[in-house]
């Protein structure tokens, strides 16, 4: 059985939320000719341009069915966050994406499933729309390596992870919004510096702050192969034992001994890098991710980990599928066992 655990959707219209909410900065789709729209924000700015993949679920089958994923893990782009918004204007955005990935969800013969989108802005109405997740049937939710100008060890969130914990939600932190722009413009340098970058802030944050103590059943995956945090965790860890009246001001253990603590997506796009991965955090803690349908992704959907020599026919199975079932909390170990 093949899982994707990492890739996006959005609706294929929604209302005009500059009109909707009476102020500027939202996105909308341009649908400009058949099969594909522009990302564009209501101030006339293009961001990206999309394909009919992009959201609809048929044409995602189509390359489902070509690669032989059996389900697919789907979730915002997280340009659509929109936490810099009102909150409560978020959070009706929020219910509609929600409402539009458990449609997904419940069609299409199971073959998608839905990761909801939060208000993080405002951590009440994050768990009020957390629960409603929980209720319609999202199994957990996406949310932003950081929220503004908070990075997700700040005490606010607290009530927040523990209501995820409470719920046994799964969270999958995308990087978004990245750090150092302004000193990249070139190059396509904030995917490819600042993604990584984000992820490690995100894992660090958490690490830091003792978000795995205090909440040590809560569920969380972090983007992208754990971003650059994974090669650089010896730094980190040397920064923890020589500089401590900096780094461990909440009193936790050596960072290594977080491995383990958390997931990660696989999506490295190199063999030695998914092995070193592998031989650092187990592949029960690694699950096979695309970032479909967008260009950095691993649109082949696994082929390099299937045909990696070297791997046993138990670790393949545990990345492309065991691992997702078990960080989603899915009840398909029947389904995996039929399709040996």
């Amino acid at each position: 059985m093949k899982i994707d655990i990492h890739a996006h959707i959005l609706p294929k219209t929604w209302p005009d939320l500059k009109q909707k909410y009476g102020y500027s900065g939202f996105i909308h789709l341009h649908h400009h000719k058949p099969g594909s729209a522009r990302m564009m924000a209501d101030t006339g700015q293009f961001f990206r341009e999309i394909q009919q993949n992009c959201w609809d679920p048929k044409s995602i089958l189509v390359d489902m069915d070509a690669h032989r994923v059996d389900k697919m893990v789907l979730c915002t782009v997280p340009v659509l966050f929109n936490y810099w918004a009102k909150p409560t204007d978020t959070l009706d955005w929020s219910r509609f994406l929600n409402d539009h990935l458990i449609e997904v969800q419940n069609g299409y013969d199971n073959r998608f499933i839905g990761l909801g989108t939060l208000p993080m802005q405002d951590v009440d109405l994050a768990i009020q729309e957390l629960r409603r997740c929980h209720e319609i049937g999202l199994p957990g939710v996406e949310i932003g390596s950081h929220v503004e100008d908070k990075n997700l060890d700040d005490s606010t969130f607290f009530p927040l992870w523990e209501a995820a914990q409470d719920l046994d939600m799964c969270i999958f932190v995308h990087p978004w919004d990245m750090m150092g722009q302004a000193k990249m413009p070139n190059y396509f340098l904030p995917w490819l510096v600042g993604m990584p970058a984000e992820t490690s802030l995100a894992i660090c944050s958490m690490i830091f702050g003792g978000v795995f103590d205090k909440f040590p059943k809560l569920k969380v995956m972090f983007a992208h192969g754990g971003g650059s945090f994974p090669f650089t965790v010896g730094r980190v860890s040397h920064g923890w034992h020589c500089r401590p009246d900096l780094c461990n001001v909440n009193d936790i253990r050596d960072p290594r001994d977080y491995i383990g603590k958390f997931w990660i997506d696989g999506i490295t796009h190199d063999e030695e890098a998914l092995k070193y991965l592998i031989n650092m955090f187990g592949a029960d803690k690694i699950a096979f991710g695309t970032d479909y349908p967008f260009p950095l992704g691993d649109l082949e959907h696994g082929k390099f980990i299937e045909q990696m020599p070297d791997l046993s026919i138990e670790t393949k199975e545990q990345l492309l599928s065991k691992t997702a079932v078990d960080f989603l909390g899915l009840n398909i170990k029947s389904e995996i066992a039929k399709s040996r």
